[in-house]
């Protein structure tokens, strides 16, 4: 290049003064007119007016004081010393880099001059220099962009979360919402005019009467892992669709021919409620218990061979032959205990923050991993004659003995509560156990047999007349203080009065527990697996809520050590205060003075048969007395047409996969949606990215593919001349 250096060549700047003028690119990327002052002390004016120290006594241009005023004529006139280290803070130093009064270093590409042409096809500086490059494209910002865009995945995957667990959120609270609704809704009217709606009646034949109930249900969801929503049918008034007829109907065992006749009522009952056109649909189960139970079993094919001859006949129900039978008193139990789960919601596999879970071993799957799944209530039911217990074997359980397991056999049930049999989330195991004379009742009457029979003996050994006259009555714990009773047995009367002592009147009910030293057993010496007792929980029926709730008003949650010192004040306390508090109306409105008289003796015996023969202990905070569930009395029958129609759903299914897939699918849709989304999201902004860097990369290298001809053409010097004067 031919230029002349300041102090060597003062002049030669001025010899080419018409082509040092050129337009130079300011910091903002404008074009102006600038003097350039570097080591060697050129400097070039507006319009052509060069000057170098000769000619510093000319009048400049604005831009070139400016310019000047930038980089003084000083620092620039002065090159360093040979071998010295230029100062780090001075324009150009390896420091300062950066500065506006560096000079361009060899080999970089200058400016055109002006009315210099490029040669064809060669690139125009200013779009591709560096220092002409938009300004995302800097260095520096490079990770402005990367930070950018971890922000916005960061962000993105934040609100994800965020709407997904309020999704999810929702839809638990809409499930909790869902089933508030249906315990409202279920005491409503049931619509008949809605064709959806589906019916199913249970006729309960049980040894005092029998009963007839009518359940609906909409139609099932197509979800097979959900069970039908079955409640029963409340008629216009709102009031439960039941009827009730007496005697039992064992009472026909010697005429079976009038059975069709004794249940006829009953039926005709259920028809005026069914709608007609659902009739054909309708299934009838007419399922009798402890009453026929105890016929021959000729007698009992007899009376069910009747119904199943003459019903068809008067009536458009589904029934076939499986529909009407005898049950067993397990069967029974299991009903029971579905019908309970249900009511509270035990069978929906929903995780819910209040919820109770247990770790399930899945019956028949030994080798296959556990699941998690709510915990199911057990139950406990005494009645008059017998007392019941039944609840889930959550694993698999082991035997003292070959023999303990045959008897395990006939008390386990594993049953599978789902239409689908290949999904295990409604397989159950559950331990069903009915005591005969355990009941309130039969209790108390074994108790008298056996006063009677020692009280008997003992006179006759020791010639005394204990309990014969009134005078000298036998003393009875188990009765409230002062009251007097009698007990009548074979033309004898024995005389009683109560001395209210309750803790000895338990002691005195244990031998009845007949507990043996085995163990795993219970009442009787009965097989009972274990029961976890701080992971469970339990619901007490009949005589449990009478004994707790009817006197000493304590129903609901059962404490032992407040219903002891509650049990021990009632007994101490004389007869003679008990009933005026009773005139008063101070207890339950269906207590009775029955009630009243062997209230102490209950409550022993129910306490007695809790903790002492099924082994509960005395501090288990998870057994809860009650009447009805949810202000409903929940029946067996619920339970037994729960099992009864479990495949029903498999119709629906059937008919509507399309539809259950399409629903399953809009039920998912939305996670898989908003990943698929975000994917789609950091693709674009990884290609934006790439993009940018790839064009960042060409403007870098084309000013190095550019030839050293082409830049000197564009000052307007033959490329010959350079290599000469160099």
């Amino acid at each position: 290049m031919l230029l002349a250096r300041g102090p060597r060549f003062p002049g030669a700047r001025a010899r080419r003064a018409g082509e040092a003028t050129f337009p130079a690119r300011t910091r903002g990327g404008r074009a102006a007119e600038a003097t350039g002052v570097g080591e060697d002390g050129w400097s070039a004016g507006a319009g052509g007016a060069a000057s170098g120290p000769g000619g510093a006594g000319r009048s400049a241009e604005p831009s070139t004081r400016a310019a000047l005023r930038r980089c003084p004529p000083a620092a620039a006139a002065r090159p360093p010393a040979r071998g010295a280290r230029p100062h780090p803070g001075a324009p150009g130093s390896p420091a300062n880099p950066g500065s506006r009064c560096s000079p361009p270093a060899p080999g970089a590409l200058r400016p055109p001059m002006a009315g210099a042409r490029s040669l064809p096809g060669s690139t125009n500086p200013q779009s591709i220099s560096p220092v002409g490059c938009p300004r995302i494209l800097n260095t520096n910002l490079r990770q402005i962009i990367v930070l950018s865009i971890l922000a916005a995945s960061v962000s993105l995957l934040y609100f994800s979360v965020i709407i997904i667990r309020n999704k999810y959120g929702r839809l638990s609270r809409d499930k909790k919402l869902q089933r508030y609704l249906a315990r409202v809704t279920d005491i409503e009217a049931t619509d008949t005019s809605n064709p959806n709606v589906n019916y199913g009646i249970v006729v309960d034949c049980g040894s005092s009467g029998s009963r007839i109930f009518v359940y609906c249900w909409p139609r099932h969801n197509g979800n097979p892992r959900d069970l039908l929503d079955i409640r029963q049918m409340r008629d216009k008034n709102r009031k439960p669709v039941v009827m009730k007829i007496k005697p039992g109907i064992s009472e026909f065992a010697t005429s079976p021919e009038k059975v069709s006749d004794y249940i006829s009522p009953l039926l005709k009952f259920a028809a005026e409620h069914v709608p007609r056109a659902k009739h054909k649909e309708t299934p009838l189960y007419i399922l009798c218990t402890a009453g026929m139970r105890v016929l021959p079993e000729s007698q009992q094919k007899a009376i069910l061979e009747d119904l199943l001859t003459d019903i068809p006949v008067h009536f458009d129900f589904l029934f076939s032959d499986s529909h009407a039978e005898v049950i067993s008193g397990k069967q029974e139990g299991v009903y029971a205990w579905i019908g309970i789960n249900f009511v509270l919601g035990r069978f929906e596999h929903v995780e819910e923050d209040d919820e109770a879970l247990v770790e399930v071993s899945i019956p028949g799957s030994e080798n296959s991993k556990a699941i998690i799944r709510k915990r199911t209530a057990g139950i406990l039911d005494m009645g008059g004659v017998s007392t019941q217990i039944a609840y889930e074997v959550p694993e698999t359980v082991s035997f003292a003995s070959s023999q303990q397991e045959e008897v395990a056999k006939n008390l386990l049930a594993e049953f599978n509560l789902g239409c689908d049999v290949h999904h295990t989330e409604h397989v159950y195991r559950v331990y069903v156990a009915t005591f005969l004379g355990f009941g309130g009742n039969a209790a108390r009457q074994r108790y008298e047999d056996r006063i009677f029979a020692n009280t008997v003996q003992k006179n006759r050994l020791l010639g005394k007349q204990t309990g014969l006259t009134p005078d000298a009555p036998y003393l009875d714990p188990c009765l409230p203080l002062d009251i007097k009773d009698e007990i009548q047995q074979n033309g004898q009367t024995m005389y009683l009065r109560g001395t209210g002592d309750f803790d000895l009147c338990r002691e005195i009910l244990q031998p009845f527990m007949n507990k043996t030293n085995e163990t795993q057993t219970s009442l009787n010496g009965v097989y009972q697996p274990p029961i976890h007792f701080q992971n469970s929980e339990f619901y007490g029926f009949s005589e449990f809520y009478y004994c707790t709730e009817d006197v000493l008003r304590m129903g609901g949650d059962y404490n032992a050590a407040k219903f002891t010192k509650a049990a021990k004040d009632y007994c101490a306390t004389k007869w003679s205060i008990l009933r005026d508090r009773f005139d008063r109306g101070l207890y339950a409105s269906h207590a009775d003075l029955h009630r009243l008289k062997y209230q102490c003796f209950k409550s022993a015996w129910m306490f007695e048969v809790f903790h002492g023969g099924f082994s509960f202990p005395v501090g288990y905070k998870n057994l809860k007395t009650a009447l009805q569930v949810y202000d409903k009395e929940v029946q067996w029958t619920l339970g037994a047409i729960l099992y009864r129609t479990r495949f029903l759903p498999l119709r629906d299914i059937q008919q509507d996969v399309f539809r259950a897939s399409h629903a399953h699918w809009r039920g998912v849709s939305f996670v898989y949606n908003h990943y698929l989304f975000s994917g789609c999201f950091l693709v674009v902004l990884l290609s934006i990215l790439l993009y940018l860097l790839r064009l960042r990369r060409i403007h870098r290298r084309s000013p190095r593919h550019s030839s050293a001809a082409a830049l000197w053409m564009e000052e307007g010097l033959p490329s010959q001349k350079v290599a000469g004067t160099l």
